[in-house]
């Protein structure tokens, strides 16, 4: 890689390990920092889900801005924003205080991702981009292999009402160094244009209302609000609304959030989808292991971030092999991994009803190293197939949409899990969601292995 990238690359690779960490080494502390704050079941969705919410609907307006602007300043203002409201739950006396800071925490994580990959876009090309993605994609392997582990150690060794704040804390050095680093070495923004940014704030608060309608049922109290029923009816007239004021907007000649070049196409489509309930369904299987463990059977954090290790491993391992086989065989490779990612799935709710003492520690350790492998396989080559069908002149906004996506699934997905299917039904449901994943991506076998190993393509793994 040239030097004179190599440093921008450098601070790119901090950030992505500081938000990254924290998400990773969190949902062990969960239950220490309910039985410390005595939080309720809304109050713990709110902070679990929340993250993903604020994260999803910030990616979009960050972009366009970086993209229009600059991104050194959103950068340190992203890094900076996600380290003070780090410090803020760390420090929390009240529950909602750490369900606001969270929710702030992925305003933060929201900015500055779209910022890394333009980054990496703007002083990449060819063999370096994929290299530069691929180091990326390593770190955020590492972040998930230590991240569960270290959460363990600290809340066994500091106890549960200090163990779970240190882990809060865990990246605020990470975040400090990284705020200078950025303003050092990142490339300047360039002069602000007497041309007006459109972001599109009406269609991000319609999308924002469509996940909420979604998201209250599984947050509210039980008894509390208006009936269930009311919840998918004012869902469906917010996605009406939404659909009509993006196509108004689109003729006004400006970029809304949902782009009609890409919604009229099949791949991008399919890929989303498979992309949307194949993330929803892995962290929320991660969340109800964690909590079942925890809560349920009486193990320790360091017992349950040990028996999730081999997850991260096995994530890091296959990810980094995984272009390999996405350019050799194409969509079929993604759908045959999610495939196997069900049936790993399916053997864990196996193995917890049929397994104890050390044979349960060993049969979870064994499906949580297949769910790493398999997920490895899906994540970076879904993406690449999915991008290729978005059109050069709004692929960053492609990219941005599909994480969207992504993080609206698993703000459904973990409020589901906490709230109303805990336990054995919550593995079922994450497997349903796993199956229909597979689904979408069988739709799409039409991908060809030419089309994969395009250079296009590839510069996208």
């Amino acid at each position: 890689m040239p030097k004179r990238s190599s440093a921008p690359l450098a601070v790119c690779l901090c950030a992505a390990f500081t938000t990254l960490l924290d998400q990773a080494s969190l949902t062990t502390a969960i239950p220490a920092l309910r039985g410390s704050l005595g939080a309720g079941p809304a109050t713990l969705q709110w902070i679990i889900a929340g993250y993903s919410l604020t994260f999803g609907l910030a990616l979009v307006p960050a972009g366009r801005l970086g993209d229009a602007h600059g991104r050194r300043a959103l950068f340190a203002g992203g890094v900076a924003l996600f380290t003070v409201a780090a410090i803020v739950a760390g420090t929390a006396s009240e529950p909602w205080v750490v369900a606001v800071a969270r929710l702030t925490q992925g305003i933060g994580a929201g900015t500055v991702n779209p910022q890394v990959y333009g980054i990496i876009q703007d002083l990449y090309t060819g063999r370096d981009r994929t290299r530069a993605l691929g180091a990326y994609a390593t770190v955020g392997g590492i972040a998930g292999v230590i991240g569960p582990p270290l959460g363990g150690i600290v809340l066994d060794l500091a106890g549960d009402e200090l163990g779970w704040r240190l882990v809060l804390l865990f990246t605020v050095p990470f975040g400090l160094a990284t705020v200078p680093l950025a303003l050092i070495f990142l490339p300047a923004d360039r002069e602000r244009t007497a041309r007006r940014t459109t972001l599109d704030l009406p269609g991000l608060a319609l999308l924002g209302l469509v996940t909420l309608c979604l998201l209250l049922p599984f947050v509210l109290p039980a008894g509390q609000g208006p009936p269930v029923v009311v919840w998918p009816l004012a869902a469906i007239a917010a996605v009406i609304a939404l659909t009509r004021w993006e196509a108004r907007y689109a003729r006004s000649g400006r970029t809304p959030v949902l782009i009609p070049e890409l919604l009229r196409s099949r791949g991008f489509r399919l890929g989303t989808l498979t992309a949307m309930f194949q993330f929803g369904a892995s962290l929320a299987t991660t969340l109800v292991l964690v909590l079942h463990l925890q809560d349920t059977l009486g193990w320790s954090p360091l017992r349950t971030a040990l028996t999730l290790l081999p997850s991260g491993l096995g994530f890091a391992l296959a990810s980094s092999q995984s272009w390999r086989l996405v350019s050799r065989y194409g969509r079929p490779s993604v759908t045959a991994a999610l495939a196997g990612c069900a049936l790993t799935i399916a053997a864990t709710i196996v193995v917890l009803h049929t397994a104890s003492g050390v044979a349960l520690g060993i049969g979870l350790a064994g499906t949580q190293l297949a769910m790493g492998l398999t997920g490895g396989l899906i994540i970076s080559p879904n993406q690449a197939l999915t991008l290729v069908h978005a059109p050069a002149a709004v692929a960053g906004l492609a990219g941005a949409f599909l994480q969207v996506s992504q993080r609206i699934s698993a703000t459904l997905a973990t409020a589901a899990v906490t709230g109303v299917l805990t336990g054995p039904p919550g593995l079922v449901f994450c497997l349903a969601m796993m199956l229909v994943a597979t689904l979408f991506a069988a739709l799409d076998n039409r991908t060809t292995a030419t089309q994969a190993t395009s250079p296009q393509t590839l510069a996208r793994l």
